[in-house]
C-alpha cells in the first residue's frame, strides 16, 4: 500500500474511531480509560526512550538479510544498513510503545512471544513492563539480533531469550517449548498469508487470558485482509483497532465485539 492509500485509510479510520465514552463494554472501557492511560509506572519508559535515541544516532553498518514481507526466498542477498536507519524504520512509535508497556504491566503475562526482535526496543519494553515475565523473541537476521543482544546485556535484561532463524523453521519448536502463550506480539512478517498462519499456530497455545497484538494491520491491503480474518475468527472475542496496531482478547465471558479507537 502506497503512502496515499495509507493516508486515505487513516482518514477513513478517523471517521470510524469511537470515543471511549461511547463504548458500552465495561472491559474495553476500563482498558482504554484505566490501563493505557495509566502513567504510574512510566518512569521505566525513560530507559526505552534512551535506547531508542541511542540506536537512532548509531551509524554502525550491519550486513543484514530480510526474511520478512517482500523477500522472495530464504537466501536473500545481504544488504548494508545503518543501525540508525533500521531504528527509525522499525522502532515502535512512542504512543504505541506506551500502549504496549501499560498493557503488559497491567495484565502481567508471564510467557511473552515476539515475532521480530529487530534492534530489541520492544523486547526491552516487555522485559521492563513485567520483570517476572520471560520474553522470547525471534529474529531472522543474525547481525541485527547480535546488535539487539548487546543492548540486552548492557541493560542487564536476563529475562529476554532470543532465537535466530526463519519463523517457518523455528516457530513450532518454540511453541512446544513454551507450552502456553500469555502475550504475543506479531511484528516480523507483514504479509497476509504468514500473518494468518502464525496467528493460527499460536492459537493452539493460547488461553482465555491471552492477548495477541498485531503491528501494521493497515500497512497493506493484504495486512488489512489478515486483520479482518483475525477479527472474524471464532476464538477472537474482542478486538481493538488502533490503526497502526490491533489488539485481540479471548476472554470467554466477553461479547464478541470489534472496536476502533484512536490513541
Amino acid at each position: 500500500m502506497n503512502h496515499l492509500s495509507i493516508i486515505k485509510a487513516y482518514i477513513k479510520f478517523l471517521f470510524k474511531a469511537q470515543s471511549r465514552y461511547k463504548i458500552h463494554s465495561p472491559f474495553v472501557y476500563k482498558y482504554l480509560a484505566k490501563v493505557i492511560t495509566n502513567k504510574k509506572n512510566d518512569d521505566k519508559l525513560k530507559v526505552i526512550n534512551k535506547l531508542r535515541s541511542e540506536l537512532r544516532n548509531d551509524n554502525e553498518i550491519l550486513q543484514i538479510e530480510d526474511l520478512g514481507a517482500g523477500t522472495r526466498d530464504q537466501h536473500a542477498m545481504k544488504i548494508q544498513r545503518r543501525v540508525s536507519e533500521i531504528a527509525k524504520r522499525t522502532s515502535v512509535p512512542k504512543p504505541f510503545a506506551k500502549m504496549l508497556f501499560r498493557t503488559v504491566h497491567h495484565f502481567k503475562p508471564r510467557n511473552i512471544l515476539e515475532f521480530g526482535t529487530s534492534l530489541g526496543i520492544s523486547s526491552v519494553l516487555f522485559s521492563f513492563a513485567n520483570e517476572n515475565a520471560e520474553v522470547h523473541t525471534m529474529e531472522g537476521s543474525p547481525e541485527i539480533l547480535k546488535r539487539a543482544k548487546s543492548s540486552f546485556a548492557k541493560l542487564g535484561r536476563d529475562n529476554i531469550h532470543t532465537k535466530c532463524g526463519n519463523f517457518d523453521n523455528i516457530l513450532e519448536a518454540k511453541l512446544k517449548e513454551l507450552k502456553q502463550l500469555d502475550f504475543v506480539f506479531f511484528d516480523g512478517n507483514h504479509a497476509k498469508e504468514p500473518t494468518i498462519k502464525y496467528f493460527e499456530e499460536c492459537l493452539k497455545y493460547h488461553h482465555e487470558e491471552s492477548i495477541f497484538v498485531f503491528d501494521d494491520i493497515h500497512w497493506s491491503e493484504g495486512m488489512t485482509e489478515a486483520w479482518e480474518y483475525i477479527k472474524q475468527h471464532p476464538a477472537s472475542k474482542v478486538t481493538i483497532d488502533f490503526f497502526f496496531m490491533g489488539v485481540v482478547f479471548f476472554k470467554k465471558d466477553l461479547s464478541k465485539q470489534d472496536f476502533i479507537y484512536r490513541l
